[in-house]
């Protein structure tokens, strides 16, 4: 059923193309409040477009993105004409992130969400020594590497794609555990986890292998250990043209070539 849209607001990346279509966008179709608008359109990339679900996360707010940048993956193709139309005829996605609990080499703790990914990366020129667990189970005493990731079905043809990780459907319960450049185990791949898993991992030889973890745009620096979860409370809403869903976009990565 199409939703009833009477206000939009306009929001834009620093690009001057994200910006001149914002400020022309909004001589067309007015430009309210984002905080009481029905709808607010995002222009600029991908990573813009993360930076407004964050920024609306938990708000019952909805976004709409079109695409002004470079990547432009979670955004609709760029169209001035027929706008609340072609928004209430939308599609929405409800997305769960990730949150990340991490404790650093002073003990000192940090929690952020991640929509795409949770990932760990080696500090130095030395390769990450990592134990990692899930619900509790020591499932890699000793995981030798550049780093790992968990990532959601909407991260997962993000940097988990490029890492050789899996594509999820956006509707599958699932995460994907994916490491980068693993070492040893030389043949371990990743694994597909239940999305109600909970991964702990461990950084070993700290000192000498300095590791940090990252939440989306948020950076944690030198760790001892990192908990990843899916979150039981925070949502965030986006919408996408029903002729070219999110979905679909998903399921249409995994017959690329």
């Amino acid at each position: 059923m199409a939703r009833q849209i009477n206000s939009l607001s306009f929001v834009a990346s620093d690009t001057s193309d994200a910006q001149a279509a914002a400020r022309h966008l909004a001589s067309l179709y007015g430009n309210a409040d984002p905080a009481t608008a029905d709808v607010i359109v995002a222009l600029g990339g991908d990573g813009f477009m993360l930076q407004q679900l964050h920024e609306t996360m938990n708000t019952n707010r909805l976004v709409y993105g079109m695409n002004r940048g470079s990547v432009g993956f979670l955004m609709n193709d760029y169209a001035e004409d027929n706008l609340r139309e072609r928004i209430s005829s939308s599609v929405e996605n409800i997305i769960r992130p990730l949150e990340m609990h991490t404790i650093d080499s002073e003990g000192e703790s940090y929690s952020a969400l991640a929509i795409n990914e949770v990932a760990l990366f080696r500090q130095s020129y030395q390769a990450c020594k990592l134990k990692v667990m899930v619900d509790g189970q020591v499932r890699l005493e000793e995981l030798i590497c550049d780093g790992v990731m968990v990532a959601t079905p909407a991260g997962s043809t993000a940097y988990n794609l490029s890492a050789h990780g899996p594509i999820l459907p956006l509707d599958a319960p699932l995460l994907a555990l994916t490491p980068v450049s693993a070492f040893r185990p030389r043949r371990w791949r990743g694994a597909l986890l239940p999305n109600r898993s909970i991964v702990e991992i461990e950084a070993l030889e700290q000192t000498k292998r300095p590791v940090n973890a990252v939440a989306d745009h948020v950076e944690v620096k030198s760790v001892r250990s990192v908990r990843i979860a899916e979150s039981a409370t925070a949502t965030a809403r986006i919408l996408s043209d029903p002729n070219h869903s999110w979905a679909d976009r998903i399921l249409a990565e995994q017959f690329m070539y």
